[in-house]
C-alpha cells in the first residue's frame, strides 16, 4: 500500500506520522495530525489511515469499525496499536454512536471508555465535548467531515462528525455553543479543523442536497459552496461550508485550518465510501486533553 498523501494545495496543515509498534515487525501505524494543535501541547491527536493494523481483505489493515464485518478481536486489536501510538489506553477512549444528527453530548468522567471497555450507551451523538483531562474522544468517518475545537485557555475540546446533513444543520456552531454553554468558553480563543474528508472535486450531489444549502446558507456563498454541471447534478463543498459556519459562529481566521486531504482522492491510504462502499473498515478522529 502507498503512504504517499496526495494534497489538495500546497499549505501542508498535516504531518505525517510513522509509529514504529515493535522494532521486530514491519507493522507502523501512519496517522495525521495538526500542528494548530500540536503546537499548544494540550492535546493527545491523530486521525488514522488504512496503515498499521491487523484486519484483512477490505478491511485491511488499521479498520477502527466494529459494526462493519470485520472480527472484534482485530479491531481491538487495531484500537490497542492506534491508542499506543498517539499515547493513550484504550481505556480512556470514548466512542460516539453517529446518525447524522446535530446532537452535541458533555462528556463526563462517567463515559469514560464507552463503546471500547464497557457497551455503547450512547444515541443519535455526532458530536462530543469535554472537559476532563485523559479522555479521549472518538468519531468515525469514511468521507464525511471531522470537525476538532479545542479552547486552549478553558481547557477544553470538541470533536463532531459532520456529513452533508451535519453540515447542513451547522453542527459546527452546534458545538460551539455546547463548548460556550457548558463551559464558558469565548468563540474567538477556540482553535478549530476541518479534517480529512470528501473534497469538491470528488462530491457529486443531488438537487435536493442543494435545496437545503440554498435553504441554510446565504445566497452570497453559493457561488462558493457548489456548481451545476451539465448532467444536473452540483459539486458540493463541504470544507469550505464548514469553514463558513466557523467563522459565523465567531471563531477567528487565524484560528481555522481547513483540510486539504481528501478521503476520496487517497482511497488506498484512507477508506472512502465513495470509492469502495460499504465494503470498507472505517476511519477514526482522536482528541483528547492530555492528562
Amino acid at each position: 500500500m502507498s503512504t504517499k498523501i496526495q494534497y489538495k494545495n500546497k499549505q501542508h496543515i498535516f504531518d505525517e506520522i510513522y509509529f514504529p509498534l515493535d522494532t521486530q515487525r514491519k507493522e507502523a501505524v501512519m496517522y495525521l495530525r495538526y500542528p494548530l494543535f500540536e503546537d499548544t501541547g494540550l492535546v493527545n491527536q491523530g486521525f488514522s489511515t488504512k496503515a498499521g493494523g491487523v484486519s484483512e481483505g477490505c478491511f485491511s489493515t488499521m479498520n477502527l469499525g466494529f459494526g462493519r464485518g470485520d472480527s472484534q478481536e482485530n479491531v481491538m486489536e487495531n484500537y490497542r496499536r492506534f491508542a499506543k501510538a498517539i499515547g493513550v489506553s484504550t481505556e480512556d477512549l470514548v466512542l460516539s454512536q453517529q446518525t447524522h444528527t446535530t446532537n452535541v453530548r458533555v462528556i463526563t468522567e462517567e463515559d469514560r471508555g464507552n463503546g471500547m471497555t464497557k457497551p455503547q450507551e450512547f444515541h443519535d451523538v455526532d458530536g462530543m465535548v469535554t472537559d476532563v483531562p485523559g479522555l479521549c474522544l472518538v468519531t468515525f468517518y469514511a468521507d464525511c467531515v471531522p470537525l476538532y475545537f479545542l479552547d486552549p485557555v478553558k481547557k477544553v475540546i470538541g470533536l463532531s462528525h459532520s456529513g452533508w446533513r451535519g453540515t447542513v444543520g451547522k453542527i459546527g456552531k452546534v458545538t460551539i455553543e455546547k463548548m460556550s454553554e457548558q463551559y464558558g468558553s469565548e468563540p474567538s480563543d477556540i482553535l478549530a479543523a476541518v479534517g480529512p474528508s470528501v473534497c469538491q472535486d470528488c462530491y457529486e450531489v443531488s438537487e435536493d442536497v442543494i435545496a437545503r444549502f440554498r435553504e441554510h446558507y446565504e445566497k452570497q456563498y453559493w457561488d462558493e459552496l457548489f456548481y451545476k454541471k451539465e448532467n444536473g447534478h452540483y459539486q458540493l463543498n463541504l470544507w469550505r461550508a464548514n469553514e463558513i459556519v466557523f467563522l459565523q459562529a465567531g471563531i477567528l481566521p487565524e484560528h481555522i485550518a481547513v483540510s486539504n486531504v481528501c478521503t476520496h482522492c487517497n482511497s488506498d491510504v484512507l477508506y472512502s465510501h465513495r470509492t469502495m462502499g460499504n465494503e470498507r473498515g472505517s476511519l477514526c478522529a482522536f482528541f483528547g486533553l492530555k492528562a
